[in-house]
């Protein structure tokens, strides 16, 4: 990863590609940029999707940092991110969006992205997170960290009896439990603080690594390991 220069013991690798369509936010990101220590001609700006790719076609183009809004004229920078980290998995990728809903959170994280900022905040907060990383740190909003947060439970149920099936993760015996207890998706995400999509995921899961296709097949085969009472 090439690097621009170092001012105290932070590293600049450039160039930096910011792909912002607002033109006052663009405008305050190579602000920001400048006054980290980068020069302009290591900052490439682009308005669009399209414009991000028409750099990158360029094989004699590289990145090193990049910014990425999710909310783009002419499609989602998430599909930009999976772009990016899919050529260059160590690529340093921060989002830099208005964005908070849940799935657009999940959907840039897994797509690749290491750091995840709304736009609301001051440039004080932005010019930290640019500096952690750029340091090699995965800067998490806080309004954003609240949320995975809360997604987490702090820990199993007390309710359920635990007897573990080695085959199955921590997460999908906790679940297979609470399927043979008769409870629903809903009730399940709502037990653990999950998504139903993240419930339906491990059922799934689960269905496949005890071979059935039906939660009733589920508690029959649990009893059947008597993995439950």
């Amino acid at each position: 990863m090439p690097t621009q220069t170092l001012t105290a013991d932070l590293a600049l690798p450039a160039p930096v590609l910011v792909v912002e369509d607002n033109p006052l936010v663009r405008n305050r990101l190579q602000g920001l940029l400048l006054q980290l220590g980068y020069s302009s001609d290591a900052l490439v700006m682009a308005g669009s999707l399209a414009e991000a790719r028409a750099y990158l076609e360029d094989e004699a183009h590289t990145v090193s940092l990049a910014l990425v809004d999710l909310g783009l004229p002419d499609g989602s920078g998430i599909e930009l991110i999976a772009e990016l980290h899919g050529q260059a998995p160590s690529l340093p990728i921060m989002v830099v969006s208005a964005w908070s809903t849940q799935e657009m959170i999940w959907a840039a994280l897994r797509a690749g992205a290491v750091g995840y900022v709304l736009k609301e905040r001051d440039d004080l907060e932005m010019a930290m997170a640019l500096r952690s990383v750029l340091r090699g740190g995965a800067p998490i909003d806080p309004f954003i960290a609240r949320r995975i947060i809360e997604e987490l439970p702090l820990q199993a149920p007390p309710t359920v009896h635990r007897v573990d099936d080695p085959s199955l993760s921590t997460r999908e015996n906790t679940i297979l439990h609470l399927v043979v207890e008769g409870l629903s998706n809903r009730e399940i995400a709502e037990r653990l603080f999950l998504s139903r999509y993240t419930v339906e995921s491990h059922i799934k899961n689960v269905y496949r690594k005890l071979s059935v296709s039906s939660r009733t097949q589920a508690a029959q085969e649990a009893r059947r390991r008597r993995l439950v009472d």
